[in-house]
Formats: C-alpha cells, structure tokens, sequence
C-alpha cells in the first residue's frame, strides 16, 4: 500500500513549533551529532584511545567488494530518512530518534573511553577501483572513535523500524534483513571497525529499541 505523501506546502521555520512540522525540529540532532564528532576526531589523539582487536578480526579477511555494502550506508540513512519524512512522519520519528539515541550512546563512549583500530592493511593485494576508493576512505577517515559501530547502530535501526510496517511485504522484509545484514558485515571485511565493535553496537541497540518502542514492547508483553 503505498503512503501518501505529507503535505509541507505551508512549511516555514516560524512555524516549526505546530504540531504539523514539529517532527522536523529532530533532525537538529545531526548538528549536535557533527559538532561532537569533530571535537573528538580532533581533540583526542590516536595515541590516547584503546586498541579494539578479538581473535574474529584475524580470521576475517579484508575483501574489497563490501566496500559496495559499506559505502551503500550513506544511502540507507539518507533514504530512510527521506522517505520516511515524505510518506510517513510516525516512522521518521521512530527512525531519527532511535539514530539520535545510538549517537548520544556512541559518542558518550567514544569520550569516555576513546577506542581506536589497527586493523587495516598497508598494503591492498589488488589493485582495482575498488581498493583504490578504500585507500581514499582510510585518508579522510581515522581509525578512531569506533567502539560501538554507529554503522551497525544506524543500520539496525533503520532494519527494527521497517520490520515493524504493516505495510511492508515479508519478500521486501527479508530482502532489507539480507542487506543490513551485509552492511553490518562489511565493517570488519573492509577492516573500519573490530568484531567487538559490531558486537559492542548491539547493547546499545537495545537500549534504543526499548526507549523507541517502548509504549509496543508493553502491549506486546502485555498480550
């Protein structure tokens, strides 16, 4: 069934505070989100953050076709968010509150406790368009800030808040498990984040998933 787009006609910004557009005000939390980051990225040298590093991250081999995965995240977070705040504003709520959860969880840590990867290779086995995107990546990337995955936390959430539209087709359902799934693999296969900060993401998860959907999580139990 397709949602039928929300009318923002009459949007303007002294009007953010109607009932209409309030939904709007939640994405100011990507600018809290870009100001903490960079304060970190530049504040905390790599010399002061821990090393993450569990033996899943010397059997899983660096394989540059993730990257394809990996760099789809920008487009997963974006459409969603796009998506949802056309068609259906319940869901972008849902979807950028459980994102703005997962950033004040990962950048609390990140300042707490700074953690750091010594995971990539320096030298690629290949030499292709895809390895030659990596080396890229790794420039303007550091190997900081990385325990919990927000990769994985936004992906995760995006994934529990689908799954949970009535709307949506089990076939479409399984296709978005497939491909979230993929991403949250192809942080370790392109060598960005440790297994444990795959593994660290799923306590922060949850406690995402109970503070979004806790009011449904009491009806469920409740039944």
């Amino acid at each position: 069934m397709k949602k039928k787009p929300v009318d923002y006609s009459g949007f303007r910004l002294s009007r953010l505070n109607e009932p209409r557009f309030a939904h709007a005000k939640l994405l100011a939390g990507w600018l809290g989100y870009f100001a903490l980051y960079l304060l970190t990225e530049n504040l905390i040298p790599a010399e002061k953050c821990h090393p993450v590093h569990c033996f899943l991250d010397d059997i899983i081999p660096f394989n540059e076709w993730f990257l394809l995965f990996y760099v789809s995240w920008y487009l997963l977070v974006f459409g969603s968010l796009a998506y949802t705040f056309f068609y259906d504003v319940d869901r972008f709520r849902q979807v950028q509150t459980y994102i703005i959860l997962t950033q004040i969880i990962a950048m609390a840590a990140y300042i707490l406790w700074p953690t750091r990867q010594d995971l990539r290779p320096e030298v690629f086995d290949r030499d292709n368009i895809l390895t030659r995107l990596m080396g890229l990546i790794y420039a303007f990337d550091t190997n900081t800030g990385v325990c919990p995955s927000l990769h994985v936390g936004y992906s995760l959430g995006i994934l529990s808040v689908f799954l949970k539209d009535k709307d949506l087709s089990a076939v479409r359902k399984g296709l978005l498990t497939v491909y979230v799934l993929g991403i949250c693999a192809s942080v370790c296969f392109v060598k960005q984040h440790s297994a444990v900060d795959v593994l660290a993401a799923l306590p922060m998860c949850a406690v995402a998933e109970y503070l979004v959907f806790k009011k449904e999580l009491w009806k469920k139990w409740a039944r």
